[in-house]
């Protein structure tokens, strides 16, 4: 069992924790703001960080950008137990594993438009501000720890991966604690990429709608503070299961038959030791694509039939790519304290018109509630390239 002792996070919610479980499990409200900021001329709805972000002034040159601003931004809120468990360890027993995509890059494309206009790159551009290694590498060496540090980069499924890297460290004994998540912000190249693919809806995203048409992007930081023990008096809610699989199908279509999703689910399952009757909420991958939700919803059904409450929380935070298994499991362990004591569940915002050709899911409308605490739930992440992560969390 590994305990989640502490969370850090930032998102399009807010940046602290009761903001974020205001917006989500109180007023349902999403927090996606419609801008051109990153695609001139097209408005689009993009789930932005507005919080003012720690200063990168006193980084390296290779490690100033707005993504480890956004990782320093959730280091944070637990900097104190991070420092008194580096005191308890030692700094060489402490690691460090987070999921990115995108790094640097908002800080490149600035550069080269610099170039462009003036012949020159500026001369705060440090190449190094791309490189994915950069938020575990700024990590480390802001905490002064010299324990296993790196990142996984696997598009959306990076920080979900992260987190099961992380308790594998723990379970060899490579470490006594591990700094675990994900980081990921905004940039004009990714909102590209995707647009290319015709994959970006204008309008808030409608996950399992037939009327969906697309993903909003998003950005945000979530990190963990995972180990062996629970921390003394604190609400215990631990990384008991994950799996992970690749479907070797396509470079960014889905299995439609899903069985390397499937897979990663059972496997998490297998490892908690649970039966999918026992889950009480499935946060879905959920990223209102025709195929993704084609796809998730049939192996959702097959595995935990109508009954169980899921939802997709992207509506509220936009599809934050390497960061959204890290901020989505922040979700969940949200949603398991003990402040929830009546099991109010993350909701699913849509248009409420289901696609007919997919099974009939549980979806969680805003106050859906269990009436106890949520004592188990299953979160899956689903990546370009066939890179599947599921991630299952346990209370007590």
């Amino acid at each position: 069992m590994f305990y989640l002792n502490q969370l850090g996070m930032v998102c399009a919610l807010g940046s602290t924790h009761d903001a974020v479980k205001r917006r989500l499990l109180v007023d349902a409200r999403s927090g996606l703001v419609a801008t051109d900021a990153y695609s001139a001329g097209r408005t689009l709805a993009l789930g932005l960080v507005d919080a003012v972000l720690p200063s990168a002034a006193s980084l390296p040159a290779a490690h100033r950008s707005r993504n480890n601003q956004l990782a320093l931004a959730a280091l944070a809120q637990i900097r104190l137990a991070v420092d008194a468990t580096i005191d308890r360890y030692g700094a060489a027993r402490i690691g460090i594993v987070l999921g990115t995509s995108t790094s640097g890059i908002a800080e490149s494309e600035a550069a080269v438009r610099e170039y462009v206009a003036h012949g020159a790159l500026p001369a705060q551009f440090h190449y190094g501000q791309q490189e994915l290694g950069s938020p575990a590498a700024m990590l480390a060496a802001t905490l002064g720890i010299s324990g296993p540090a790196y990142v996984h980069s696997s598009a959306c499924a990076s920080s979900a991966k992260a987190m099961a890297s992380a308790a594998r460290l723990l379970k060899m004994g490579v470490c006594d604690a591990v700094v675990t998540g994900g980081v990921d912000s905004l940039c004009a190249f990714t909102v590209a990429g995707f647009s290319a693919l015709e994959s970006v809806s204008t309008a808030p995203c409608n996950p399992l709608s037939v009327n969906r048409n697309g993903i909003n992007i998003g950005e945000g930081a979530a990190l963990f503070l995972m180990s062996r023990e629970a921390e003394h008096g604190a609400a215990t809610v631990a990384l008991r299961g994950w799996g992970e699989s690749s479907d070797g199908h396509h470079m960014s279509a889905p299995d439609p038959s899903g069985a390397g999703a499937r897979l990663a689910i059972e496997q998490a399952l297998q490892r908690a030791c649970v039966t999918a009757s026992q889950i009480d909420y499935v946060n879905l991958h959920g990223t209102a694509t025709a195929q993704n939700d084609a796809m998730e919803s049939r192996v959702v059904h097959a595995l935990f039939g109508d009954s169980t409450a899921v939802s997709s929380t992207k509506p509220f935070t936009g599809h934050a790519l390497g960061a959204a298994g890290a901020l989505e499991a922040g979700i969940c362990w949200l949603a398991m304290q003990e402040d929830n004591a009546d099991g109010v569940l993350p909701p699913h915002l849509w248009d409420g018109a289901a696609d007919p050709a997919l099974p009939q899911l549980n979806v969680a409308a805003p106050g859906s509630r269990l009436g106890r605490p949520l004592q188990w739930a299953l979160s899956n992440s689903f990546a370009f390239g066939g890179a599947n992560a599921t991630l299952l969390f346990g209370r007590g």
